[in-house]
Formats: C-alpha cells, sequence, structure tokens
C-alpha cells in the first residue's frame, strides 16, 4: 500500500540506474521538519537545504499526516512543480517529512525499477546534532550479493562513514536494541523518539515498525498492535515481553529466518492487527 507508486510507475521507471543520483534527486525534494524549525543554523547553517526563511508561514510544517504514501508525495510534488523530481527544486515547492517518508518515497522508485528495496526502522547515535540514539528509518537495498544499507534522509549529513554504505555497526537495529536492553547490556534510557519518549515501549514501537516494513507494510508512526500504546505497554506481563523477545531473535537475521518471520505475519494476529487514531482492539477482529 504504502511504497506502490500507482499512476507514477513510469515516471520512476525513467530515473536514473545510480542508487547515489536517486537518493540525492529524493533528498533534494524534501525538507526534514526539524531542519525548517531550526531554520538556518545548526546543520543548514551553510544553506545546503535552502533558505527556511522562505518556506511559506502559512503551510503545515510537517506533511506526515497528508502524504503518508509515497503515491501521496509524488503527488504533491508534481502539484508544487510541474517539472518534477529536480536538483533545484526551490524551498518553497518543497515538502516537509520526516524519515519514515525518505525511506518510503526511496523505496517505492527503487521497487518500481526492479531494485530489491526494503525500508527498515531502528535508531542512530550518528547524527552530531542529536544525543543519545534516536529512531530514526532507512533503506536497504540488493545489489546482487548482499543488502546495502542506506541513509537517504542523511546523506547530506555529515555522519561520518558513506550514507550509502552504512556499516552493519553503525545503525542501531531494533531488534538488537530491544534486546540488549531486555537482557541488560543497553541502557534503555539512551534510546529515544521523537516525542522524547524512553525505553523499552518506544522500542517496542520500532520493533513492529520494522517487523511490518520487513513485511513490505511499512506502517505510519501511529500505527501499531493496541496492546503496546502508552495507556496499554504498563499492563504487559513477563509472557507478553517473551514473546516480543522471540520475534527480535528471529529479526536479527531476517533473511536466515523470514520464512518463521512469514509465518507469524500470517498466523499471529496480535502482532499484525492494527490500531490507530480512530481504530482500537474493539473495532477489529479478536486476536486472541
Amino acid at each position: 500500500m504504502f511504497t506502490n507508486p500507482g499512476c507514477y510507475k513510469q515516471l520512476l521507471k525513467k530515473f536514473p540506474d545510480d542508487i547515489r543520483k536517486i537518493g540525492l534527486l529524493v533528498r533534494k525534494q524534501i525538507i526534514h521538519r526539524v531542519t525548517l524549525k531550526n531554520g538556518n543554523i545548526d546543520s543548514n547553517s551553510d544553506l545546503k537545504y535552502g533558505d527556511m526563511n522562505k518556506f511559506p508561514w502559512w503551510r503545515l510544517r510537517c506533511e506526515d499526516d497528508c502524504l503518508p504514501t509515497a503515491s501521496a508525495m509524488i503527488s504533491e510534488l508534481l502539484r508544487l512543480d510541474k517539472k518534477g523530481f529536480t536538483l533545484n527544486r526551490v524551498v518553497e515547492n518543497k515538502i516537509v517529512i520526516t524519515c519514515r517518508y525518505v525511506s518510503v518515497l526511496m523505496a517505492s522508485i527503487l521497487k518500481t525499477k526492479s531494485i530489491p528495496c526494503r525500508v527498515r526502522s531502528g535508531f542512530a547515535s550518528y547524527f552530531p546534532s542529536f544525543k543519545g540514539s534516536h529512531d530514526h528509518w532507512i533503506n536497504q537495498y540488493w545489489n546482487g550479493k548482499k543488502w546495502v544499507t542506506i541513509d537517504i534522509d542523511g546523506s547530506l549529513e555529515n555522519i561520518g562513514f558513506d550514507p550509502f554504505d552504512v556499516p552493519k555497526d553503525k545503525f542501531d537495529w531494533a531488534a538488537n536494541v530491544w534486546l540488549g536492553v531486555r537482557e541488560g547490556k543497553l541502557d534503555e534510557n539512551n534510546f529515544v523518539n521523537a516525542c522524547g519518549a524512553k525505553g523499552l515501549m518506544p522500542i517496542s514501537w520500532t520493533i513492529f515498525y520494522d517487523f511490518h516494513s520487513l513485511m513490505n507494510n511499512e506502517i505510519i508512526y501511529f500505527h501499531g498492535p493496541n496492546y503496546s500504546r502508552i495507556s496499554k505497554f504498563k499492563n504487559l506481563k513477563e509472557k507478553d515481553f517473551e514473546e516480543i523477545d522471540g520475534l527480535a531473535r528471529l529479526m536479527i537475521n531476517p533473511d536466515k529466518n523470514f520464512d518463521e518471520l512469514k509465518s507469524i505475519w500470517e498466523t499471529k494476529k496480535k502482532f499484525r492487527i492494527l490500531s490507530g487514531g480512530l481504530i482500537g482492539d474493539k473495532d477489529h477482529v479478536k486476536w486472541r
């Protein structure tokens, strides 16, 4: 649903074949909401993202709620500038989205060009403007031999390594973080989401974001199993945590364990049925 390009399939097929060129082209179309909020300081002191003072005052400061799918993002980009994806798109015509949306757009383009690609969710500690490890979404594409990790949202930042070939140990994978905290090897307070929440609860969100993404269902931030919500999480029992432990262990190596993950996807309703702003467990078929 989320990466399907819809009527823009032929447009995306015309994109260059070079991954770096595609990534740069995608990054030039967007403004991250944090960049817009901070303005022309810190990472944008050189205006590499454009002059934030030129962004219209009346537009939303984040369009995540309006543009959840690749086709929606492409449609809005074309509405703002009929020339489409250009390296010199002006600030006024860029969309304001966060890392999950950048990853969905990148995955849509690569999949359309028959390049296997998947979205991944976890945490990143390599952004100099943040303390700790913050929730983050990236991509992996198959180069014919292995999955290559790329960070399109961070591709213009000075992160100390090639964002188009992120070393495995630089990204804090959701499953590793969950198990590390559960086993007492990692400090849960070091992992923070955009709302400022810390600990196992937001870490559990990334587990389900990543699990669903591995199944080609790149859910939005407000979607997740109802029992992982703030009001419900405090009531979880040890057996509930152990169930998530089992999922996380399989996700450590999703390719090796893909058949088992797919079986869970098709049978374990409590991991797959989602709740959101308007829908909760009472609206669904019972999963217990």
